[in-house]
């Protein structure tokens, strides 16, 4: 099967952003290449090692392709993605020159090659991803596994956003929570909020492609009972439920740990749908969080009413961890 390959030379600021405008044109897969030049440290702290060579993007550059279907209007959706690229511009994110090419592949080109570079990945010292098709076996008693099939959505925990924030996870729960996912991706988030010890957890998305795989990913990992799955943002979700009992949602409102890996300018439009569902103390991980935007995203958190704790960086980009005080 051949597929048309769009090609867009963009920022790593804007990589998710135009993936899921991408997604939303009707893209069958999306990759993202992000920096690789030699003057770039990769971390080895956990002892992660790298399969894929650094590559020659220039700092702070990345390269998305995104994957069509044969047969479809292939110069709509480049109409499609110009526009809401150039629209970016307007929240004062910066897409770069955006250039776009087109090329034709088959699917054995591109469907399963990049899997050969997703290795198991330590994210810290209890938490190991693993991909399903690899084999590893816990070193010690503590590890967790978090098995993990990404599909089309994101999240394999490569990302420096995802990695970072898993660890962040891991300095706030201490056992028992009740936690919300906003944003949820593949799943990974909730996954581990769930081998880390929470009670259950509520893991959103808007993207029914991210629903799908977070279901998928929650069932890898044995824990369909206790993550529950929902299309729709966060406030959509809790009003659509605000007549239904706690089994509805699988966690119990307000809820103690709030989760949410996605962009600064989406992160700053939902505060006090947050603080409303988080109890008096309960803690808000936001991250996703490029370098330049995080004074936007604190000052509008300590606004909405957070306490600032703390902020957890990883190469360019931050996640913030606040208190609903109370």
């Amino acid at each position: 099967m051949f597929w048309h390959e769009l090609t867009i030379h963009t920022t790593e600021e804007a990589t998710e952003m135009i993936s899921n405008f991408l997604h939303e044109a009707g893209a069958g897969g999306v990759s993202i290449e992000e920096s690789g030049t030699l003057n770039k440290e990769r971390d080895t702290s956990y002892g992660q090692w790298y399969e894929k060579p650094l590559n020659d993007i220039p700092e702070g550059q990345a390269v998305i392709q995104g994957y069509f279907y044969d047969g479809m209007d292939l110069a709509a959706i480049e109409k499609e993605i110009k526009e809401r690229i150039e629209e970016l511009r307007t929240y004062n994110i910066d897409p770069g020159e955006a250039a776009m090419s087109w090329k034709t592949v088959h699917e054995d080109d591109w469907a399963n090659a990049w899997k050969q570079y997703f290795k198991p990945m330590r994210v810290s010292d209890r938490l190991m991803i693993k991909p399903t098709w690899e084999q590893y076996e816990p070193e010690t008693e503590q590890e967790q596994i978090i098995e993990i099939d990404p599909g089309m959505a994101f999240g394999t925990g490569t990302h420096p956003t995802t990695s970072l924030c898993l660890r962040t996870l891991e300095m706030v729960i201490k056992g028992g929570e009740d936690v919300i996912d906003v944003g949820t991706g593949s799943g990974i988030l909730a996954i581990g909020a769930m081998k880390l010890g929470a009670k259950q957890v509520l893991a959103i998305d808007l993207d029914p492609i991210a629903v799908t795989s977070a279901n998928a990913n929650a069932l890898l990992n044995d824990l369909t009972s206790k993550i529950t799955v929902r299309e729709g943002d966060l406030l959509q979700v809790l009003k659509t439920s605000e007549s239904a009992s706690s089994d509805a949602l699988g966690v119990q409102l307000p809820v103690q740990v709030v989760v949410a890996n996605i962009l600064a300018e989406i992160i700053v439009l939902f505060p006090d749908d947050v603080y409303e569902a988080l109890a008096p103390g309960g803690i808000y991980i936001a991250s996703g969080i490029y370098k330049d935007k995080i004074d936007l995203v604190t000052n509008t958190l300590v606004k909405s009413g957070f306490a600032i704790q703390e902020k957890h960086h990883d190469e360019d980009w931050c996640a913030i961890v606040a208190r609903k005080d109370g």
